[in-house]
């Protein structure tokens, strides 16, 4: 599976910004509903960090207590495509965002360790 994220950029503080990551390459038999879907970010010098994760049905989002009541996650399954709606932007969210698959379940996008597949990342700058 392949993830290609898109829709980084520079925001003033307190804009807004939507993130896409479009998924290709499933394998036959399967499609893009059996892979849960998660946003990690990684600022320079930090560990990545959980933001945002939903479940193949769309039913089941979690989100990181740094971005809760902000961002929004979201899929198309009919696209193969997750959106992260980042709102109320402030500095400490410039970071690279990585989108990350996988379809042994929702829990296994909650943790970068347990990850199997990552998008090649996004940048994100909040000016202030």
């Amino acid at each position: 599976v392949q993830l290609q994220a898109s829709g980084g950029g520079v925001v003033q503080a307190g804009g807004s910004l939507r993130l896409s990551c479009v998924a290709s390459g499933v394998p036959s038999g399967r499609t893009f509903r059996n892979y849960a879907m998660g946003w990690f970010r990684q600022a320079p010098g930090q560990d990545r960090e959980f933001v945002a994760a939903i479940s193949g049905s769309g039913s089941v989002p979690h989100y990181g207590n740094s971005v809760k009541g902000r961002f929004t996650i979201s899929r198309d399954n009919a696209k193969n495509t997750v959106y992260l709606q980042i709102d109320a932007t402030n500095p400490e969210d410039t970071a690279v965002y990585y989108c990350a698959a996988n379809d042994r379940g929702l829990a296994y996008v909650l943790t970068s360790v347990l990850v199997d597949y990552w998008g090649q990342g996004t940048q994100v700058t909040v000016s202030s």
